[in-house]
């Protein structure tokens, strides 16, 4: 059964290469193994999603879906990888909000997003812890807030990098509080992680299963939840908007491919990545996962990213983080 159903699917695949033989039209995709392009390290969440989406991406196509991490230069090496490389299918990059908000942030880069990249499929959106050292005596966000504005710059915050989505959530959290505190980046969230859990970084927006553990453990003190409303990871902590209303942070992922890519190409990858999506047992894992699945057309992804560039252009001026 392993077997059968890749020679089902590429049965059709067959037929396709000869009419499109005959008409001299786009062949049959995929026609190797797809490489995957996260611009992002080992273990995060990018990553962790797209390993998830290969496996039956591959029983779906015929073909392997190769993960491939190039991370630095702010998510700018492996995403300009994938804008240089062949419009043929055979190459996708996995995204976040990052590269929305790199487009104000990074004035400089190689590529426009939506110039020359085209949404394929979103894929899950998931929203963030605020811990703290224990060592800081604040067991609340009204707490915090005091303390910070009665020590201002005192008190640094950690993040996985410049522009990514924790750094625009201290940067946001802390023009809305009216605080003082300094950004200090890492190179990526293990990293940070490990700064906070040593007190050498008192402060962190993070990922909520991986903070989860590190709350029971009482190695870090959790504060809030960055969603709209309390998270069932964390039901028991409020969410920051519960004391400055209006505030919301999160982390999105989804799959671009260059520019050019055919349409029946794109098609057929949204079609399956929302199939998948919407399987009971893919629902199950995103929210053990703290993370809520997407399912979009191409043209509703694309419009929410257009959206979400405008958003992390007004957060970012909010914030007054000043473009690299």
């Amino acid at each position: 059964m392993l077997n059968r159903r890749p020679f089902l699917l590429a049965a059709p695949a067959l037929l396709m290469a000869g009419g499109a033989a005959a008409q001299g039209t786009t062949p049959p995709w995929p026609q190797r193994p797809v490489r995957i392009i996260v611009p992002f390290g080992l273990g995060g969440s990018a990553d962790v999603a797209a390993r998830f989406l290969a496996e039956p991406l591959a029983a779906a196509f015929g073909q392997p879906f190769i993960v491939e991490n190039r991370p630095g230069a702010g998510a700018t090496i492996g995403t300009d990888q994938v804008v240089k490389s062949a419009p043929d299918g055979q190459t996708l990059l996995l995204m976040s909000n990052t590269h929305t908000a790199n487009e104000t942030l990074l004035p400089n880069r190689p590529y426009v997003l939506m110039r020359d990249l085209a949404p394929v499929a979103a894929i899950n959106v998931a929203y963030h812890a605020l811990v703290v050292h224990p060592s800081i005596p604040a067991t609340n966000v009204p707490e915090l807030i005091a303390l910070l504005k009665a020590n201002p710059g005192r008190y640094d915050y950690a993040s996985s990098g410049p522009g990514t989505p924790y750094h625009i959530a201290g940067e946001v959290f802390r023009a809305m509080a009216d605080v003082q505190m300094q950004h200090i980046p890492f190179r990526g969230s293990n990293e940070a992680r490990t700064a906070v859990i040593s007190g050498q970084v008192p402060i962190m927006f993070d990922a909520i299963p991986t903070m989860r553990e590190q709350i029971a453990a009482g190695r870090v003190r959790g504060l809030a939840t960055s969603g709209p409303q309390r998270n069932p990871l964390l039901p028991e902590l409020p969410a920051v908007a519960e004391t400055l209303p209006g505030y919301e942070a999160s982390i999105w992922l989804g799959l671009m491919a260059p520019t050019g890519t055919p349409r029946a190409v794109v098609d057929r990858l949204n079609a399956e990545v929302n199939r998948i999506l919407e399987r009971p047992e893919t629902r199950e894992r995103q929210a053990a996962a703290g993370a809520q699945p997407l399912p979009m057309s191409v043209e509703d992804f694309g419009n929410f990213v257009t959206r979400d560039i405008e958003r992390q252009r007004e957060w970012i001026r909010m914030a007054r983080i000043t473009p690299g």
